[in-house]
């Protein structure tokens, strides 16, 4: 389950929390979009980076135990030297991307999400014909206000399946459609930090273990049928 459809069905939880963490007190429009296009009984689904480390969770699972070429990059940091094999590591301002060229079975790929659910995994993989999944090999952007409404393209993350359950998560307000796109704006309107460190001077630290507490409007266009709903969230 995305971390959207959590908000929506109030299970949000530590997964949820992570993707908040970057964010201040604000208006930030045209997040997490989302791009659904069905042909026959394939599904050519199109994100936001905010959904790549869940679509390659996805394929990791449908591969199992079996090996497969994986390429991209894992976003970090931290030192992963000691943690994992990589091509080539880049580091700008303290970001390092770790550069992967090489065979990892699925169960391998959800051990390092497992072990490192921070980083982000900007990985391209295939299970079989029938889920493909490419994700561009960079940082996503910083989680700064939306300026203006111009609208950026859900071309971040490209998955193509046959697998329906996938589809019905992202695009949850109709069973069966052709055509579907979401976004999403995030009013953050207060931010909670626990009494116990209320008074750190660490500022990551406060950063990362304070909850979010606001609301999340759902702007979907299905079947050229517009709909806008708002949740209360807090994660």
């Amino acid at each position: 389950m995305n971390f959207i459809k959590k908000v929506v069905e109030g299970n949000a939880d530590e997964s949820v929390h992570i993707q908040f963490q970057k964010f201040s007190k604000g208006i930030f429009k045209n997040r997490a979009l989302i791009r659904v296009k069905k042909s026959k009984n394939k599904y050519t689904i199109n994100t936001g980076p905010e959904f790549a480390n869940e679509l390659v969770r996805v394929v990791a699972e449908k591969l199992g135990g079996v090996k497969t070429k994986i390429t991209g990059a894992i976003i970090s940091t931290t030192d992963l030297k000691n943690e994992l094999n990589f091509k080539e590591v880049k580091q700008f301002q303290g970001v390092k991307r770790y550069l992967i060229d090489f065979e990892m079975s699925g169960n391998e790929i959800l051990d390092l999400l497992e072990k490192f659910p921070k980083n982000f995994f900007a990985l391209s993989l295939t299970a079989n014909e029938n889920n493909v999944l490419k994700i561009k090999p960079k940082a996503p952007k910083s989680g700064k206000p939306g300026k203006g409404d111009e609208e950026p393209k859900a071309d971040f993350c490209k998955f193509v399946t046959t697998d329906t359950e996938i589809a019905r998560s992202l695009i949850f307000e109709k069973s069966d459609f052709k055509e579907a796109k979401t976004k999403h704006t995030f009013i953050i309107e207060k931010i909670e930090i626990p009494e116990t460190i209320k008074d750190s001077k660490d500022f990551a630290l406060v950063r990362e273990n304070s909850l979010r507490i606001g609301k999340i409007i759902r702007h979907s266009e299905i079947d050229g049928v517009k709909e806008e709903k708002e949740f209360a969230f807090r994660a």
